[in-house]
């Protein structure tokens, strides 16, 4: 590292609490492309672990961000926030008739929507425990680790919130095991994101979708990293024959703002009431105008197709890798959402495609994540998959 480089890592470790491992110090970026504070560019397949799902500073989102932090940045919730009112209409709209309620981040938004849930079970024979998945991930709120069935994210935090039963993901006996008269909700990622990119079978939604129905249960899905397009639908979930009583977003949501948001089935919502529920930041009227500008941006420049299509041509490059490298084992995922699971350290290719240029990350030990922006071109694609190539070829070959 140089100096520069240096001096921000020195202000980290004096000033931060230490618990991120960043490498480069990122200043600039555009579309697909970034520049670090040594004025190296890099091909950006993280996309700010999926929130950039328009690019880096794309105009239409600069413009409105712009324009709104110019007339006003902040209300908070005891008045009305037009942007929040016409956010909803377009969401309800895109999903078929939800009711939003607003949040600063994905956690955040989990925990609103488990809420929702225990409520509805309080007033549906006092029940409250929601199913969640191994190696699933909700967020790092003290409720939401006890969510997330991973010990690394629980490890050392004890005693976990209480409320939360552990399933194994695509395994609906597992569920039908743990369901009891406590149960409330089943809640589950239609990808394991950070547990892997592991996508759910439909075999195994169906059954889950079953399970609810017999037993009066709501279904929960988190569309944290998935939702906003990701997979080449708006939301995940239509690319199934399931479909949720209420759904979470964040991420791409906000452009690159802190914007959150509970979907709820409109009977749930209307069950809540003044005071249940508040969020201070929560539809931020800066944060919903950039909301605006990527739905309206994923329209038209028909970005869910690119997705899909890109995605394709990506998936299809890193499966031709398997061939030269063995060490390569599996490609997973949907759209723009990829995994390449590596039969060692996922970190280490994620450290040698940094030092060729492209920015990836990892999803557990063995998984190295591609996150693109859903804009991104076959080009950008073309020039990176030399890249990872190369950095394949530098760790295995040598």
């Amino acid at each position: 590292m140089s100096n520069k480089t240096n001096d921000i890592a020195s202000l980290y470790e004096q000033c931060i609490v230490p618990v991120y491992t960043p490498d480069v110090a990122i200043v600039s970026g555009s579309g697909s492309k970034v520049v670090d504070i040594e004025n190296m560019q890099y091909i950006d397949l993280t996309s700010g672990i999926a929130t950039l799902a328009c690019g880096h500073c794309h105009p239409a989102v600069v413009k409105a961000i712009t324009e709104q932090a110019s007339t006003i940045v902040h209300s908070s919730n005891l008045f009305y926030n037009p942007n929040m009112a016409i956010l909803a209409q377009k969401l309800s709209k895109a999903s078929g008739g939800y009711k939003s309620f607003f949040t600063n981040s994905g956690a955040e938004a989990n925990e609103n929507m488990v809420k929702i849930a225990r409520k509805w079970g309080a007033e549906n024979g006092g029940r409250y425990e929601v199913i969640v998945f191994h190696q699933g991930f909700h967020g790092r709120t003290l409720a939401m680790c006890a969510a997330t069935a991973q010990e690394k994210i629980q490890k050392g935090f004890d005693p976990m919130p209480t409320g939360f039963a552990y399933a194994d993901y695509n395994d609906v006996e597992s569920v039908k095991a743990v369901i009891n008269e406590r149960t409330v909700a089943i809640m589950l990622e239609p990808i394991q994101g950070e547990g892997g990119v592991i996508e759910a079978t439909p075999e195994f939604l169906k059954g889950v979708e079953a399970l609810c129905k017999e037993h009066n249960l709501l279904l929960l899905m988190d569309e944290i990293q998935t939702g906003m397009g990701r997979t080449g639908s708006l939301f995940a979930w239509e690319q199934t024959e399931v479909k949720p009583d209420m759904f979470t977003l964040a991420k791409a949501l906000g452009g690159g703002l802190p914007l959150g948001a509970v979907l709820v089935r409109p009977d749930l919502a209307d069950m809540m009431k003044p005071g249940m529920l508040g969020s201070t930041f929560g539809g931020n009227p800066c944060a919903c105008a950039a909301a605006l500008a990527v739905l309206k941006t994923i329209e038209e420049e028909n970005l869910l197709e690119n997705a899909k299509k890109v995605g394709e041509q990506f998936r299809e490059a890193l499966e031709a890798l398997m061939e030269t490298y063995p060490q390569i084992l599996e490609v997973r995922g949907k759209g723009l959402i990829l995994g390449m699971v590596m039969e060692g350290s996922a970190k280490d290719v994620v450290e040698s495609c940094r030092m060729g240029g492209v920015l990836c990350c990892t999803a557990g030990e063995h998984v190295v994540r591609f996150l693109p922006s859903l804009n991104i071109s076959e080009k950008n694609i073309e020039e990176a998959l030399e890249i990872i190539s190369d950095s394949l070829e530098a760790i295995f070959e040598e």
